[in-house]
């Protein structure tokens, strides 16, 4: 596995990052088994939020860290908090976003002592808080840096003003914003998310980076169409079309890394395949033409 250095942190991590939102979708042995392959496939970036599996994701991830001593030290830990599903806390709550000190501060918590470890390597916030205040927020980091249970802080889901705004008020800078990425879904080539963490040296962390390639998308036509050009290059380049899908992505001079969240053993083991692929910029602009239905303008 290739390693990169995450943004402004300095560590080395692993280029592709683990998604653990599945662990607990089967029964436990499996899940472990899938945290066992992604190690043994050189995966250090390991992806995490307090709401997967209501905690139980963590708390698993957690179970294998106690069974193996020595291997935290190995891992990166990434978390993320700020979503509350309706009927938390008080049963005629609405689903909501909470970056409140205290909430942050909870969640935090919650993390570590499921994952059973003294710190996240990382900490991000899941999806914009309309209501969020950016002084309260940096406050909240302020405290979580001091005490040493977070080392480094990030986003999710935030558009490039809302990045703006809250770097404005934080004293540490945000080193990653983990935002769909897909086939399917190409926002972030256009909005200005991609052009702001290559200008601030920002990670960009696809999240469901296989969506309108083996995931469908809403577009039954683009998803052909789009079948057709992935079974042409993964014949030519020799892998499968799922591993040309990630290596579209990790072709962009952002830096894009993909967040991959199969439990399935023998796909956690081939998707480093992607980090070998000799992608061609023609071929990149051909899968973009495929998914847009047109030459670009």
């Amino acid at each position: 596995m290739k390693e990169r250095v995450l943004g402004a942190s300095g560590v080395k991590v692993s280029r592709l990052v683990y998604g653990c939102m599945r662990l607990v979708d089967g029964d436990r042995s499996h899940g472990k088994r899938a945290v066992q392959a992604a190690i043994d496939a050189g995966f250090t970036i390991f992806d995490h939020a307090d709401i997967y599996g209501g905690g139980e994701c963590e708390r698993l991830f957690g179970e294998v860290l106690a069974g193996s001593p020595g291997l935290r030290e190995q891992l990166f830990l990434v978390s993320k908090c700020g979503i509350r599903f309706a009927g938390d806390r008080n049963a005629d709550a609405p689903k909501r976003y909470d970056f409140s000190r205290k909430h942050i501060l909870a969640s935090v918590e919650g993390s570590l002592r499921r994952l059973d470890t003294d710190r996240l390597d990382l900490l991000l916030l899941h999806r914009p808080d309309l209501l969020g205040d950016p002084g309260e927020i940096a406050a909240a980091f302020a405290e979580l840096k001091a005490s040493g249970k977070v080392r480094w802080f990030g986003v999710s889901n935030f558009r490039p003003s809302q990045l703006s705004l809250l770097a404005s008020a934080v004293d540490e800078p945000l080193i990653v914003n983990q935002v769909e990425i897909s086939l399917a879904r190409l926002d972030a080539f256009d909005d200005g998310t991609l052009d702001q963490c290559t200008e601030l040296g920002i990670v960009p962390q696809a999240w469901s980076p296989l969506r309108g390639a083996v995931l469908p998308s809403a577009d039954v036509e683009a998803d052909a169409r789009v079948r057709r050009e992935l079974d042409r290059q993964s014949e030519h380049y020799g892998v499968a079309d799922w591993v040309v899908a990630l290596a579209w992505l990790l072709k962009h001079p952002a830096g894009i890394a993909p967040v991959i969240g199969s439990t399935n053993a023998e796909r956690i083991r081939l998707a480093p395949a992607s980090l070998g692929v000799d992608y061609t910029r023609e071929d990149w602009y051909r899968l973009l033409e495929a998914r847009n239905g047109c030459e670009v303008a």
